[in-house]
């Protein structure tokens, strides 16, 4: 999709939204692009008044990015769906093509693989996940691609419990699910992502072992987190919520664009400068 004909537009929607990235990290990559007539704005709509907000696209939209709560709710407004988004049933983008129709896709999973190869982490032989929300869904995707055994979840339910290997038997993962009280052994194992809200891993930084693998902990802000600061003063591999931002934005900006590659340095450069700022 060409940038040069018209003004474009493009956003993310959300529901609280005041806090979100994106639209620095987009707004980045159109200014290092040259897409001067090109604009990214954030909304808050919530899944009540989202229909309202779609049915008010006119032809200037390229796309929208979208966070909680309309990653699912999205999905009904849709003309079309990746088979990547029907995976895990979480849109995170979608694509305002130039007949009309709306695409949606979700990049948090290539982008969680794409921030992993970034350091080196090409496959891994086993895997732990703390939490099991949504975040925890995409990560199991992400899996399906790169971890050849098995993965454990470790949960505080039991509805928790039986949703993630609901989501391992969807996705072909091989999904062992432990209990939160067990999370000192996730440790040990050779890649741990942790999907949980802020300070909900502070208590395991002291259980981090003296030599770690590889940490890939969701949350930017705060940053780093107790567990990621302790990982990586033991000399572990750590990688962080903005690696994953960054490069689910990169692939965004290709879609909505057209244009490749993205520019994946000056829109980390605008994140890790917005959030020294904050």
């Amino acid at each position: 999709m060409s940038g040069t004909d018209s003004p474009r537009r493009a956003a993310v929607l959300g529901s609280p939204i005041a806090h979100s990235l994106s639209p620095v990290l987009h707004r980045a990559a159109y200014e290092e692009l040259g897409l001067d007539d090109w604009s990214y704005d954030r909304f808050d709509v919530d899944e009540q008044a989202l229909p309202g907000f779609f049915g008010n696209l006119g032809p200037q939209w390229a796309g929208l990015s979208l966070t909680m709560p309309l990653k699912r709710a999205v999905i009904p407004l849709l003309d079309e769906i990746s088979e990547t988004a029907g995976a895990v049933e979480a849109v995170n983008t979608v694509v305002c093509t130039e007949d009309g129709r709306r695409v949606g896709d979700n990049t948090d999973i290539p982008g969680m693989v794409a921030a992993l190869r970034e350091r080196g982490i090409e496959q891994v032989e086993s895997a732990a996940i703390l939490g099991a929300g949504a975040t925890a869904s995409s990560a199991l995707a992400a899996l399906a691609r790169i971890c050849t055994g098995e993965v454990v979840a470790y949960v505080r339910s039991a509805d928790r419990a039986a949703e993630m290997r609901r989501w391992g038997g969807r996705l072909g993962v091989d999904v062992r699910v432990a209990d939160w009280a067990e999370t000192d052994r996730a440790l040990r194992a050779p890649l741990v992502i942790a999907t949980t809200p802020a300070g909900a891993t502070d208590a395991l930084a002291a259980a981090v072992p003296e030599r770690p693998a590889a940490l890939f902990d969701v949350l930017y802000d705060p940053w780093p987190t107790e567990l990621a600061a302790r990982w990586s003063a033991y000399g572990g591999a750590v990688v962080g919520g903005l690696d994953l931002l960054v490069h689910q934005a990169v692939l965004q900006v290709e879609q909505m664009t057209g244009r490749s590659p993205a520019p994946l340095g000056a829109m980390r450069k605008a994140g890790e400068q917005a959030l020294a700022a904050h």
